[in-house]
């Protein structure tokens, strides 16, 4: 790796200009971008922010939805040496009020200099911007020319201030999701990035016909990291397409792997659950999966009977079990953390039951006791250490459960311009997850979530931010509300539940409190409510 993202994308087009690096999915059919085309059209991008004066280490926010001008985007303030922060763009499945309030929170922190985003959203964007009382420029995607830019086989990259960063500098910004309130921007520098993908590509044993193949949104780590950026930079042949396509059309996802040959792919949990009961036999005509090595289970908690279901559902296409692999990653170190099953199967962790719960013990379960079956991340990439601590910090032996912390080559520069959470975030120089697990023979199993954090379909769930959504209701008593998760079988991933204690005088309407609730919360979070119980005072 070089030095700084333009020095590693130039070196990549100039070895291969004509090579097609990407495969995207748009409108139905894939279109091709050789390093050529990413280059050319990231000029275009650069051009407009040098005309607009957006210079080395401004931020841009990046509002767009999944397509060429996105990536296009990207690269352009790559190249400008800006710092690029991708956000989710405005969708049906989004809550108009509820967005634009979180990217108030973002822009009232973050400061951007310029927000890159389409003709129809520029309007609600800038009333945003002005309540946020920034001064950010708005360029429009419909506004950039495009053209022949450049030689690549000149030296015309000296002259891009993107080239003279150093390794130190701040690369990008990872935002993580939240519920609902402000979210942190984790600032990663080009070196942190780069020490991640080399040693994560060696984790993975990088072969030479490797093709990575992803749905995953680019605002996310796992996709902006393993789905985008390590392809790019590393020239593995990517295919990708939009999660709004995946979720309406799942077996796109396995069509995709077997016409052009995928070997890499990464999952939620809930997705395993998800392709395994919604893709039909008819959608998999000619499907052959039998090229995939690694399909990592990765961002939310792992389950055994997922790999189980989607093992069973598609080994008649090819799929071999041996494929299923694990990962336990973050924004903060850059993506992974661990790496397990692809040197071995993935290891499963049968315990006992009871010393689990009530002692924070994971004895090995011998046929005799309750037990529940935990699934192995793997172990740590290189350049990453794990450890486990008490509360008090104190590090625990093997088979103990305690916080997760770790330190790292690839560490966080810092949550920006967050500088308290940044200094509560550490403890003798080892970041602390607020993740629970232990470490046996090396690997680790993950067992819990900081604040009891629940993971509905990848978003992390803060029940504290649902329940002061719900205390809000007339006729909710206060400070009586209790939101959890319970993980649902048949999805993969965890449900939400509400329980409300509710005033004697409202004691007779505890059904029409029950909707308000379930329809406040789904208005004003990023979930969708459905199990709420209503008690009054003597259950």
């Amino acid at each position: 790796m070089l030095q700084n993202f333009t020095q590693q994308l130039i070196y990549q087009a100039k070895l291969s200009p004509e090579k097609v690096i990407i495969n995207i999915h748009i409108d139905r059919e894939y279109q091709q971008i050789t390093y050529q085309d990413l280059v050319t059209g990231a000029l275009a991008y650069q051009n407009r922010l040098i005309k607009n004066d957006i210079n080395q280490g401004d931020i841009v926010v990046i509002i767009l939805p999944h397509g060429k001008e996105l990536i296009y985007a990207y690269f352009g303030c790559v190249l400008n040496g800006s710092i690029p922060s991708i956000m989710p763009y405005l969708t049906e499945k989004l809550i108009p009020d509820k967005y634009k309030q979180d990217l108030h929170a973002l822009f009232s922190i973050t400061q951007p200099e310029c927000i890159i985003t389409y003709q129809e959203f520029s309007n609600d964007l800038a009333l945003t911007a002005k309540a946020s009382e920034i001064n950010s420029q708005v360029l429009l995607v419909e506004d950039i020319p495009f053209g022949k830019n450049g030689n690549l086989f000149k030296d015309f990259e000296l002259n891009l201030a993107g080239w003279k960063k150093e390794g130190s500098e701040i690369a990008l910004l990872q935002h993580s999701s939240g519920t609902t309130g402000l979210q942190k921007g984790v600032a990663l520098s080009h070196r942190a990035i780069f020490n991640q993908l080399e040693s994560y590509s060696d984790a993975l044993k990088i072969q030479a016909d490797d093709v990575i193949v992803s749905w995953l949104p680019l605002y996310h780590d796992m996709g902006l990291i393993a789905g985008f950026l390590m392809p790019i930079f590393m020239g593995i042949p990517l295919v990708i397409m939009s999660p709004f396509d995946w979720v309406r059309a799942p077996y796109l996802l396995m069509q995709a792997i077997s016409t052009f040959k995928g070997t890499l792919c990464w999952l939620p949990n809930f997705a395993y659950n998800f392709c395994a009961k919604k893709i039909r036999s008819r959608n998999m005509d000619n499907v052959d999966l039998s090229s995939l090595r690694a399909v990592v289970n990765c961002s939310e908690p792992m389950r055994k009977n997922s790999h189980d279901m989607f093992s069973k559902a598609f080994a008649e296409f090819g799929f071999k079990q041996s494929a299923i692999a694990t990962s336990y990653a973050m924004a903060e170190n850059v993506f992974a953390v661990t790496q397990g099953g692809i040197n071995e199967p993935v290891n499963y962790d049968v315990i006992d039951l009871v010393p689990f719960q009530e002692k924070g013990i994971a004895n090995p379960n011998h046929g005799e006791e309750p037990s529940v079956t935990m699934v192995s991340a793997g172990k740590p990439i290189q350049g990453t250490e794990v450890k486990i601590v008490d509360k008090n910090g104190k590090i625990l032996s093997e088979r103990r459960v305690g916080e997760i912390i770790l330190k790292s080559n690839c560490m966080l520069s810092g949550y920006y311009k967050r500088e308290d959470a940044t200094r509560k975030s550490f403890i003798n120089n080892w970041f602390k997850t607020g993740d629970y697990g232990y470490l046996a023979d090396e690997e680790l199993y993950i067992t819990g979530r900081k604040k009891d954090l629940i993971i509905v379909g990848g978003k992390n769930i803060y029940p504290k931010d649902i329940e002061n959504i719900v205390m809000e209701i007339n006729g909710v008593h206060p400070g009586r509300v209790v939101a959890f998760g319970v993980f649902n079988e048949t999805k993969g991933t965890e449900d939400v539940v509400v329980i409300a204690e509710i005033e004697d005088d409202f004691k007779n309407n505890k059904d029409s409190i029950a909707s308000q609730i379930r329809a406040k919360v789904t208005k004003e979070s990023a979930i969708a409510l459905r199990q709420v119980l209503t008690v009054d005072k003597n259950g």
